[in-house]
């Protein structure tokens, strides 16, 4: 049987219940509950499981908070991987925002801790935005599960929200021309250029700043992607306007990294949004230009696996999230 009994401040106040479970052919146990009840809960259930054989040892769990198990994510996990940055400022907003449901020991986390944290996040973000982080966050725990003691994630049960977010955005006509000029006005050189690029290739950001000289071909009309998103490489075919802003980029001062858009990402970043911002086009995203890119494809006529090849996109489904066809140039193949 377990042992029950109250933990006490210096006032003699009772701040929580301790169980102990002592039983042959297992380590002692212990946990500290806030409630009498919620201790014999806890003692009820790692009893049965030792007179089950399925007891699995939580003290390491018990012992290690939600927020060490970030910490350390973000230390060891994250930085392996090619989203790591993006992954730590993720994770580190949450460690921010979050301080109360980080606290947590990794054993007394539960799915209606999650639910909850969800319902807050709806509030202030998208449902992608949410989904997301609960995607991550369940990464974070998956790392450590087994080690850990833990049998379930407790955000495996977990709804995720409902996500509409395909976009329909195009550039209506003469919004490439005004967005451009507001661009050619940045402080960022860089920022027409990528963008020129991004309309032509259907490269992503992050493609486009890991896009390095020795990976161009001008004489070929070619770019190889070495790594990107999917894992996969690929080439680029390059059109005329491509080939003209890399001509151009190649006959002047260089990166000494050897990159052809010698910016960071924050910096396209913010320089895209004040050039779009200025053209009152606050609507439209960077990545909405390879949504650009991939309709204009379709609508040259390329077929399916062509565009594909351009992408990097693995099955049609995604490709189809990426696409756009003006209804007026398809009439125009109705005779």
């Amino acid at each position: 049987m377990a042992t029950i009994t109250a933990r006490k401040n210096k006032d003699g106040e009772i701040i929580g219940w301790q169980a102990k479970i002592r039983r042959l052919g297992f380590p002692v146990q212990s946990a500290t509950k806030d409630s009498k009840k919620a201790a014999e809960d806890w003692a009820k259930v790692i009893e049965s499981e030792m007179i089950r054989g399925v007891y699995v040892d939580r003290s390491k769990a018990e012992r290690t908070t939600f927020r060490e198990t970030v910490e350390t994510y973000i230390r060891d996990v994250a930085t392996t991987h090619k989203g790591g940055r993006d992954e730590g400022l993720r994770l580190t907003r949450f460690l921010r925002d979050e301080s109360k449901l980080a606290a947590h020991s990794l054993a007394t986390l539960s799915t209606r801790l999650f639910e909850e944290y969800r319902d807050r996040r709806l509030k202030s973000v998208t449902a992608g935005t949410v989904k997301r982080e609960l995607g991550l966050l369940h990464t974070v725990i998956e790392s450590v599960r087994k080690s850990h003691g833990m049998i379930e994630n407790p955000i495996s049960d977990v709804r995720r929200p409902t996500v509409r977010d395909a976009r329909d955005t195009r550039l209506q006509p003469g919004e490439e021309e005004k967005l451009l000029q507001h661009c050619r006005d940045a402080r960022n050189p860089w920022l027409t250029p990528a963008v020129i690029l991004a309309l032509e290739t259907a490269l992503r950001r992050s493609e486009l700043l890991a896009l390095r000289w020795d990976c161009v071909d001008l004489d070929r009309l070619h770019a190889h992607i070495p790594d990107s998103k999917t894992g996969k490489g690929r080439h680029i075919p390059l059109s005329p306007r491509a080939y003209e802003v890399l001509w151009q980029l190649g006959t002047e001062a260089r990166p000494t990294d050897g990159a052809v858009i010698g910016t960071t990402a924050e910096g396209l970043k913010q320089a895209f949004e004040r050039a779009r911002s200025r053209a009152k086009m606050e609507h439209f995203n960077f990545h909405d230009l390879r949504h650009e890119a991939t309709s204009r494809l379709f609508e040259r006529g390329w077929n399916i696996m062509e565009v594909a090849s351009v992408t990097g996109h693995q099955d049609l489904q995604m490709l189809k999230r990426y696409t756009n066809l003006r209804a007026s140039d398809l009439a125009k193949k109705m005779g």
